[in-house]
């Protein structure tokens, strides 16, 4: 069930991710760290330029969303959505350091997946 994430968690090492995240959390203890990847059957969307964020704790999942948007240039009219550890869509009053205490990963990291459609054919 871990499958999406694969990209990211193939080319490293729980222990070295673990690591990573220590470090980030030392450097930023105000920031949560983010990877967001497009969801694998994704047509519309444009790939984003990193996959790695650092986010402050106090930022809404809405926020978010229209950050990444921006970065995207996406038009308004175009749907987005991100979903959280293919767990499902947060809701967007949501901080993020709320989602990441109910979501983060072993490793330390939140991951997210995005994508054009609510619904993937699961």
């Amino acid at each position: 069930h871990q499958s999406h994430q694969e990209s990211f968690l193939c080319s490293s090492s729980a222990a070295i991710r673990k690591q990573e995240v220590a470090g980030i959390r030392s450097k930023f203890p105000n920031k949560i760290p983010v990877i967001i990847e497009r969801y694998e059957r994704e047509k519309y969307l444009p790939p984003l330029d990193k996959t790695k964020f650092l986010v402050p704790h106090e930022l809404t999942m809405t926020q978010f969303v229209t950050i990444i948007r921006n970065r995207m240039a996406l038009l308004p009219t175009q749907a987005f959505y991100l979903l959280i550890n293919n767990s499902g869509l947060a809701s967007m009053s949501l901080t993020m350091a709320q989602v990441y205490k109910d979501h983060q990963d072993e490793d330390g990291f939140l991951y997210m997946t995005y994508a054009s459609q609510e619904m993937f054919g699961h």
